[in-house]
């Protein structure tokens, strides 16, 4: 054979390599941004969850939940109006580009502040009215993180296979041509 075909052959073989290969590396990726879905929705919950049972989230006249006495607002309410409207606002910015390494770090962070804003208003003492959430919204929260964490699991496993695509030799080279950057896997809510 002439050098002339062998080349032609060699480049045939790369040109169908690399178009498999991309071709790989963008079904990887709308994977993993499809299985944010399942994050959103149930991230959306918890949002909805807290707005729904504290109407004046954000505001100064921050209501307590839905069916609790009058009477002062505890600081921890307010602080967990800030941390939903945070969350949200987090969320929505993960929304728009749910592999986006910075996007997933704020979420991640606001996750955990509107997490830890909820155990302090559930751990705050009881008074003559009872319980500062009622069982059945606690019972609500507890459900949403359980799907939650399992939505976050099935969202890390296809972005787990999308970075190893990415970082394997040869298609390195496509994902540095193309753009394809590394994703952030997000931390399973507890």
């Amino acid at each position: 054979m002439s050098d002339f075909v062998i080349l032609w052959i060699v480049l045939a073989v790369l040109l169908f390599w690399s178009i498999g290969a991309y071709n790989r590396l963008v079904r990887l990726r709308a994977q993993a941004i499809a299985a944010f879905a399942a994050v959103d929705e149930q991230f959306t919950q918890y949002v909805t969850l807290v707005q729904t049972h504290f109407p004046s989230i954000g505001a100064s006249s921050l209501q307590g939940p839905a069916g609790h006495g009058g009477g002062e607002i505890p600081l921890a309410w307010t602080g967990l109006g800030g941390a939903a409207a945070q969350f949200e606002a987090s969320l929505k910015e993960a929304r728009a580009q749910p592999l986006d390494a910075l996007a997933m770090s704020a979420l991640g962070s606001a996750h955990e502040i509107f997490c830890l804003s909820w155990a302090r208003v559930q751990n705050e003492p009881h008074d003559l009215a009872g319980s500062p959430l009622p069982d059945t919204l606690q019972l609500q929260w507890e459900r949403i993180s359980l799907y939650a964490s399992r939505a976050g699991l099935e969202f890390n496993r296809p972005v787990a296979a999308y970075n190893a695509a990415i970082a394997q030799f040869p298609a390195r080279l496509l994902a540095w041509v193309f753009g394809f950057k590394p994703a952030k896997t997000i931390l399973a809510p507890a």
